[in-house]
């Protein structure tokens, strides 16, 4: 069993590490600018982490999508 844990792991490790900067990146800069409504509401971001480390690559092709149609 001990040699389908690391394999696992190193999955794991290698889908949640940029995930983990996306979403500092996304919740500290982009869903500002994503969405006005999410200026100043700080409580929520937190609960977003978990979402955006599962689906990091969906949120960084929106995030393109909507940063290039927007002008930024």
């Amino acid at each position: 069993m001990d040699i389908f844990a690391d394999p696992v792991f190193a999955a794991l490790f290698l889908w949640v590490t940029p995930g983990l900067i996306v979403a500092v990146a996304f919740l500290a800069i982009g869903i500002d600018r994503i969405d006005h409504a999410a200026v100043g509401a700080y409580a929520f971001r937190p609960l977003l982490i978990p979402g955006i480390l599962l689906l990091w690559p969906l949120v960084v092709w929106r995030w393109a999508i909507l940063a290039r149609s927007s002008g930024d």
